[in-house]
């Protein structure tokens, strides 16, 4: 299974349902809490391709994008491979 990267905060409805996800479907994840680590930001931004909000995910070297993008993916049965490839 790909490594998976999460950029979040606490306060971000968006950020636990993602997690949740990941979490029902047994994925580990690393996960950067950008108001614990705000130095962490400008890389999150520059890997989003300029996105600032959270969450942004990463499985692999892909930039899934927020928790819509993720739940997407889901929906059209992609997810799992994407995690596997």
């Amino acid at each position: 299974m790909k490594s998976v990267e999460i950029y979040t905060s606490p306060l971000c409805g968006f950020c636990h349902a993602a997690k949740r996800l990941l979490k029902q479907k047994g994925v580990k994840f690393s996960e950067v809490d950008v108001l614990v680590h705000p130095k962490r930001k400008p890389e999150m931004i520059q890997r989003a391709g300029g996105k600032r909000t959270v969450p942004q995910i990463f499985i692999g070297q892909t930039h899934v994008g927020g928790c819509d993008e993720l739940y997407e993916l889901e929906r059209q049965g992609k997810l799992d491979r994407l995690l596997a490839a």
